[in-house]
């Protein structure tokens, strides 16, 4: 697979719960990324509020009763006003609970992507379904790939543990595990030669770790995520009540990620076909504290996985490489 970029239009989009982030093409096989977070709030609209938002720039919509600000801004809003944000997804899939989850994610889109599709190729991230179930995801897909489609973009859509795996592991010929740990889902694929043999999806992630940790501790979940990314780290014990928090529930985060990897992988025959070891990579808003894949794998050293792995990786960028990976396959197709 050649990252070529004859298609210098083509454009990636990882539509994650927790954040939106767009890839597109640079100069010398480049990358240039933008993101924003996938959530929104609203309070009663006025005339003078709107003309504020306006020239403050603050990405808004003005409904008939209510002003929504959504992405980045949305945050600092919340915290103002002692409320926690809203979100158009959950649990990897569009919420039906909010009216307003097409419109926001729409919005979003277009401050991402600029001007209008004009025909340009979108590669677009969707979830595996849950391990063990056939869930379907003909909803959440169809409804991304009509925004994307009305707003001009030919759309397709990519499984999101493929994408990473079509990132990061260019090396071993795009054969491995790939993992993203987002907010709502961790998605795993197994591919071997770029072509996906397995992948399903668990519903214990970051949203899982923010919402159990803001329980036993009074905080917001917007606090601790916020916290998690920025601050947190793995390594070692803490006197901190939120840092101890998360400490707990992102052990259990991670054991029940390794014993749905271990699962899956002695149910699937083809695992043990490949011959030999392969590369993990890890991804994800979740996996960027620090020790994070040291814990990981000593945890994973001990599960008695039926797949061999060669080594575990965390992605160079994880916040990024589900969108790179998305490009990657659309450069690819183009």
């Amino acid at each position: 697979m050649s990252h070529s970029q004859k298609n210098k239009s083509a454009i990636g989009l990882d539509i994650g719960t927790s954040r939106i982030v767009a890839a597109f093409p640079k100069e010398d096989n480049q990358f240039e990324f933008r993101s924003e977070l996938n959530c929104f709030v609203s309070f009663p609209a006025s005339k003078l509020t709107e003309s504020v938002l306006k020239r403050e720039k603050i990405p808004h919509t003005v409904g008939a009763t209510d002003i929504v600000v959504h992405g980045n801004e949305s945050v600092r809003f919340a915290d103002l006003l002692q409320i926690e944000t809203r979100r158009p997804m959950n649990r990897g899939h569009i919420n039906p609970a909010e009216p307003e989850s097409l419109n926001v994610i729409r919005e979003i889109v277009a401050s991402l992507l600029g001007s209008p599709g004009g025909g340009r190729q979108v590669c677009f991230s969707v979830p595996a379904a849950p391990a063990g179930a056939q869930d379907s995801l003909t909803y959440h897909e169809a409804s991304v790939r009509q925004v994307l489609t009305e707003m001009g973009y030919q759309a397709r859509p990519i499984n999101e543990g493929l994408a990473v795996i079509y990132a990061e592991l260019e090396a071993s010929n795009y054969t491995g595990v790939g993992i993203s740990c987002g907010g709502g889902l961790c998605n795993v694929c197994l591919a071997y030669l770029a072509v996906p043999v397995l992948n399903f999806s668990l519903a214990k992630a970051g949203d899982y770790i923010d919402a159990s940790a803001a329980s036993v501790t009074g905080e917001r979940a917007n606090s601790i995520r916020m916290l998690k990314e920025h601050d947190f780290h793995l390594n070692g014990a803490s006197a901190d009540k939120i840092q101890q928090a998360l400490t707990v529930y992102y052990d259990d985060m991670i054991q029940t990620l390794i014993s749905g990897l271990k699962d899956a992988f002695a149910a699937a025959r083809a695992t043990s076909k490949l011959g030999r070891p392969v590369p993990l990579v890890l991804s994800g808003g979740t996996v960027v504290p620090q020790g994070f894949r040291e814990r990981f794998e000593t945890s994973l050293a001990d599960s008695g996985l039926a797949l061999p792995i060669s080594e575990v990786l965390v992605a160079e960028n994880p916040l990024h490489s589900t969108a790179k990976g998305a490009l990657i396959s659309a450069l690819s197709e183009g």
